[in-house]
């Protein structure tokens, strides 16, 4: 289990926070004082995820809202108020493509399906709330990435295109806007983390990590003192090359 700082006083985003990834990011950061605001496309879910850790004594509340869609995360945005203003936002939302989407074989559906969630839903999530972070001079802005949307490594094997082009994707959409936010300078650190196969929903039982493991890295980086080696792709804490 990662150690975390005492985040009293701070507030973290999680999109994708009522399972797997995102829901054990949630748990963990809200366990160390944070209030944390789990975003699901699945009211139901949201509902009782967020029900089970209140239980818990933290401090979570639950929104539902697809963030492929730009006006309904506008609304959450709008009904947290001041909660809106957070230290921390994890871009945890995502769906894997299926198995036989190869580039000439997947459908227009299933390739909207992906990148609407996997690309769109980070776009949208940074664009309504990063700004705030830049304003009050502190954000750590974690977007789930993959290896197997890298141009090295696992990444060149090809297959799963839709959800391969859509990590590719988000690691760009990272390194850019941590150069916009010129690289730290702003105390607003901007970075991909690659899970790797973790025991989710998603993942299956038998993936080969367990998800204390996947998210060490995102929760690492959601609590890292100020540094200008930032807009990078990370893995167990190490740099991983695009």
């Amino acid at each position: 289990m990662t150690e975390l700082p005492d985040l009293s006083g701070q507030v973290a985003i999680v999109t994708g926070g009522s399972r797997g990834l995102g829901r054990y990011c949630a748990e963990q950061l809200a366990g160390a004082g944070a209030t944390v605001v789990i975003i699901g496309k699945d009211s139901q879910s949201v509902t009782k995820t967020a029900q089970e850790l209140v239980a818990q004594d933290l401090d979570v509340v639950g929104f539902a809202a697809d963030v492929s869609n730009y006006d309904q995360l506008s609304q959450v945005k709008s009904e947290l108020g001041v909660l809106g203003n957070a230290q921390i936002l994890i871009c945890s939302a995502g769906v894997m493509a299926d198995k036989f989407s190869k580039t000439l074989r997947a459908s227009k559906a299933e390739w909207d399906r992906v990148l609407r969630t996997n690309l769109d839903g980070v776009f949208n999530s940074v664009s309504l709330f990063v700004p705030n972070m830049v304003d009050q001079g502190y954000g750590r802005v974690i977007t789930i990435s993959a290896c197997l949307g890298r141009f090295t490594g696992p990444g060149l094997a090809g297959g799963l295109a839709p959800y391969r082009i859509s990590k590719t994707a988000v690691t760009a959409l990272t390194k850019n806007l941590a150069a916009e936010l010129q690289f730290g300078a702003k105390n607003v650190l901007v970075d991909a983390a690659c899970p790797g196969h973790i025991q989710t929903d998603m993942g299956g039982p038998q993936a080969p990590r367990t998800i204390t493991e996947g998210a060490d890295t995102v929760l690492w980086l959601a609590t890292r003192e100020q540094t200008n080696e930032t807009g990078l792709l990370w893995e167990d804490r190490l740099r991983v090359d695009f």
